[in-house]
């Protein structure tokens, strides 16, 4: 059994957005050469998640207006106030917004493709940006 380890940075552009890793994916299993096993990918931030899901424009809007009404910006906050928290982006919906999420997706490879439905991606959901975000990739298998 082989273990291949990279890690991806990616600009966001935009307060909230999802972004397709759906490629980005199969290219770091094909380099891996590992043709069955599995992949591992990690969102080493509490402000950004992974998740499997439809990446099609009008769905895309549809997620992050869900998103947007269940967590709502205009709260008060205490994670905001800067006499309780020494953060001063004030994201406490965008933390609130990623434990709704995953940070992590496994994802089976079979004869060196991920194994994902007709209109499954995987994709990145920035919560809190735009910053650059890092998202570790793990390869495990034969």
């Amino acid at each position: 059994m082989e273990t291949q380890n990279k890690t991806v940075n990616i600009q966001t552009e935009t307060k909230q957005q999802l972004i397709d890793l759906t490629s980005l994916l199969t290219d770091t299993i094909r380099t891996s050469g590992i043709r069955d096993g599995f992949a591992g990918i990690y969102s080493q931030h509490t402000t950004a998640a992974l998740f499997v899901g439809e990446c099609q424009s009008a769905l895309v809007d549809d997620v992050l207006d869900f998103l947007k009404r269940v967590v709502d910006d205009g709260l008060n906050y205490k994670h905001n106030c800067p006499e309780l928290s020494d953060c001063d982006r004030k994201n406490a919906a965008s933390h609130l917004r990623g434990m709704l999420l995953n940070h992590s997706v496994l994802v089976p490879i079979m004869d060196g493709k991920p194994v994902l439905g007709q209109f499954q991606s995987v994709l990145l959901a920035e919560l809190d940006g735009p910053r650059e975000r890092s998202v570790h990739f793990q390869i495990l298998g034969n």
